[in-house]
């Protein structure tokens, strides 16, 4: 059974410590999530992959040998000014609770320990292990965080739920992302002369003007918008009356599962060929896209312990990255679920809506009741 009461207090004492990312620093949350859990005969332990940045790992042993990982993160980013009040003053009011983190995401952070907690005090066994991991540096990549877990084996779960969304959203598939660099070589001249140089700003917008009105080809998705770029930034040149003989410029492409981001390339190597005579392309970043489907348990038990506490479920998509696409590379079918508010992640004034937190961890707690992987 939730304690209501017992919800709202921790989600404010989260809230109350602050882990912006920057600086980065972990340890104090990960240490308060440590003796929680310590209460209930819970054995954690912190892992750090930097000084005081601080991933707390726990395990609640079931039966059989099929083990469901939950994992929410412990940063925030950072407050930046023009809030009403106190970013981490946790108050409530109007039937929420207001702080930095309140959303993204230390009311799920809440949720996953309340109902561990109960898991313990009900003394129920579940037919699967319970493996939690909170984790650093989820707002700058995570590369001290899930990343290192993975990849070193710390984490090996049959199944994975994140916990890091909207008002009880089932994220199932999600855009690829890839990001590019892309310089190109010009030939610098005299301003007041510029045919005898080759301007590679020039030659930059051209091809930033065919990229933008390609049509790609994808295959349609119900839960995701079309394929997109975008223009981070452009910089090249070095003086007003000189020929810019060098631009570069940053790509954010976001694409559907079905597309290789190979083609991508290709297609803007071509558009490049056909304007520049030197250029060199950079891969900054990128994710696959990724899709589970409907019929898996993690998603069908979700939505049927989200229907057991009369929350209609709200299978989606994300058209940002998420941490999902990390289990894509391991083999570890995942799912992202949530009960933050929507439009709050990173904005000013954050809060949680305390009835949308209190029955979305009702129906957690249902669910890790009901799962049969």
């Amino acid at each position: 059974m939730i304690n209501r009461n017992r919800l709202i207090k921790l989600t404010q004492s989260l809230i109350r410590i602050d882990s912006q990312n920057p600086p980065g620093d972990e340890r104090e949350i990960a240490l308060f999530v440590k003796d929680y859990f310590s209460k209930y005969g819970i054995r954690s332990k912190i892992y750090e992959f930097k000084r005081r940045r601080s991933n707390i790992v726990a395990v609640i042993k079931g039966k059989g040998s099929h083990s469901l990982l939950l994992t929410p993160h412990l940063d925030t980013v950072p407050s930046g000014g023009n809030w009403s009040f106190d970013p981490f003053c946790a108050k409530v009011g109007r039937g929420k609770i207001y702080g930095l983190g309140a959303t993204d995401c230390k009311c799920n952070l809440a949720s996953i320990m309340e109902v561990m907690g109960g898991i313990i005090e009900e003394k129920v066994v579940l037919p699967y292990s319970i493996i939690f991991a909170a984790t650093a540096d989820e707002e700058s990549g995570s590369v001290l965080g899930l990343t290192p877990l993975l990849d070193k084996g710390i984490l090996k779960p049959s199944a994975a739920l994140v916990l890091d969304a909207d008002e009880n959203q089932i994220i199932t598939t999600q855009k690829g992302l890839m990001h590019l660099k892309i310089k190109i070589k010009g030939k610098k001249a005299h301003g007041a002369y510029p045919d005898l140089g080759i301007n590679a700003i020039d030659i930059a917008v051209k091809v930033i003007s065919k990229i933008k009105t390609k049509k790609f080809s994808y295959h349609k998705n119900k839960y995701l918008k079309a394929p997109t770029v975008n223009i981070g930034t452009i910089k090249g040149g070095d003086k007003v009356n000189v020929v810019a003989d060098w631009c570069e410029f940053e790509l954010d492409f976001r694409f559907l599962p079905g597309t290789d981001y190979r083609e991508l390339l290709s297609s803007l190597q071509s558009t490049l060929r056909m304007h520049a005579r030197q250029f060199n392309i950079e891969i900054t970043g990128i994710q696959k896209p990724y899709y589970i489907s409907e019929k898996h348990p993690l998603v069908k038990y979700l939505k049927m312990a989200f229907i057991n506490v009369g929350i209609t479920p709200k299978v989606c998509g994300s058209e940002g990255a998420t941490v999902i696409s990390f289990f894509q590379k391991k083999g570890i079918p995942a799912v992202a679920t949530g009960f933050g508010s929507s439009s709050c992640a990173h904005a000013i004034n954050e809060y949680v809506i305390i009835n949308d937190l209190y029955k979305g961890t009702a129906a957690l707690d249902n669910f890790l009741k009901i799962y049969q992987p």
